[in-house]
């Protein structure tokens, strides 16, 4: 019986991927052999000696300690694509805010309450909330990955003209120019739309020097994480004219009640068809991974597709060593069904009708972790 520790409240249908004849679901318990969260903060935790995997029903991973999981033979996973349309949605949401001062003119509104004559009122001050429509306008997609492929899309649809920025080359699409430099994004759009990952390259790229390259007016947008905007740059820039709005889905105290900022409280995934869909997702990645050894999704270990097991499967989480891989076979008496690498963090298994060598390669210089399956 497999114990299945969840951090935050996860879609029962996600869940029912998850036999009550192997997995015991659990908000508590000491020593999970899997967990599974949305956007629980486990860097303070104690990892359990138990795990074996962490499920992220989500797409980013900041708020899991990935390489102490790495470092420890616990292999992460992600649900990419998952959230991908409710991301999308706000995001588009978000773009038509930004232009169209609706944020700014239903405030306005709740404010008449009580007076007389609203509809006069209406009448005389709609003209302080004029914006400009998108068709026909730039919108610059900084990473082309699920959301942001999607959000292009839609935005073309709308009408709209789209360039895209991406570290990789992306098949052709009729929604959207791939450019090659994000200056070309800066000088060029109307509105820019953010959905790159949170990563010590992209911390904080949207600040004074990027905001200096964009045209005057601009709008941007971020429904992706909350560290790729530098703050105190974002509000110079609102404040001298340059950035017409900013709109983020991560509201953070030095931002909030800014004129020219909308905040929206995190809402991107935050639709009972993505919570459901992510669940599944992540469900079905460690139960693949718990009962076959299969890993799809990880952010930390390589992708390796296995089929059943017939007698008994050991599987090698370990370090990429010179010469380690050899070891392994020789304590097997094997060669491997898979073997694979992602960066520093190999994947290495076996099938064999004696698990006796299991206990031998955890003392091999570099292995991190062992399990019999």
């Amino acid at each position: 019986m497999f114990k299945i520790l969840t951090l935050n409240k996860i879609s029962k249908t996600g869940l029912a991927n998850l036999p009550e004849s192997k997995y015991e679901i659990m908000s508590e318990c000491a020593n999970p052999d899997a967990i599974i969260l949305r956007s629980f903060d486990m860097h303070a935790m104690e990892l359990p000696e138990t795990l074996l995997a962490v499920g992220r029903a989500g797409a980013g991973v900041n708020n899991i300690p990935v390489d102490k999981c790495s470092g420890k033979g616990v292999v992460v996973f992600n649900t990419p694509g998952a959230n991908a349309n409710a991301v999308k949605e706000l995001a588009i949401c978000g773009l038509l805010l930004s232009s169209r001062k609706v944020y700014d003119g239903i405030a306005w509104c709740q404010g008449l309450n009580g007076t007389q004559g609203v509809a006069k009122a209406v009448e005389a001050g709609k003209g302080e909330f004029v914006g400009p429509e998108i068709m026909g306008k730039k919108l610059g997609i900084i990473g082309l990955g699920a959301i942001g492929i999607l959000t292009a899309r839609a935005a073309h649809a709308l009408g709209m003209e789209v360039l895209g920025h991406s570290r990789s080359k992306k098949p052709a699409d009729g929604a959207f120019k791939q450019v090659d430099s994000l200056d070309e994004i800066y000088a060029e759009c109307d509105y820019i739309s953010l959905h790159v990952a949170a990563s010590a390259e992209t911390k904080g790229m949207i600040n004074a020097a990027a905001i200096g390259k964009m045209k005057n007016g601009v709008r941007i947008i971020n429904m992706a994480r909350a560290e790729l905007v530098n703050n105190p740059d974002i509000k110079a820039a609102i404040d001298g004219g340059k950035v017409a709005c900013y709109v983020t889905d991560f509201p953070v105290d030095d931002v909030l009640g800014t004129k020219g900022i909308i905040t929206i409280p995190h809402l991107g995934a935050s639709t009972p068809e993505s919570e459901e869909n992510c669940a599944c997702m992540a469900a079905v990645e460690i139960k693949d991974y718990l009962e076959t050894g299969s890993i799809v999704n990880s952010v930390n270990y390589p992708e390796v597709k296995l089929g059943g097991i017939s007698g008994k499967r050991i599987a090698v989480l370990h370090k990429v060593t010179d010469g380690l891989i050899e070891k392994l076979d020789g304590l097997v008496k094997a060669k491997p069904v898979a073997s694979s690498a992602k960066g520093e963090y190999g994947y290495t298994v076996y099938d064999t009708p004696d698990a006796g060598a299991a206990d031998s390669l955890k003392a091999v210089d570099g292995v991190l972790a062992v399990r019999v399956i």
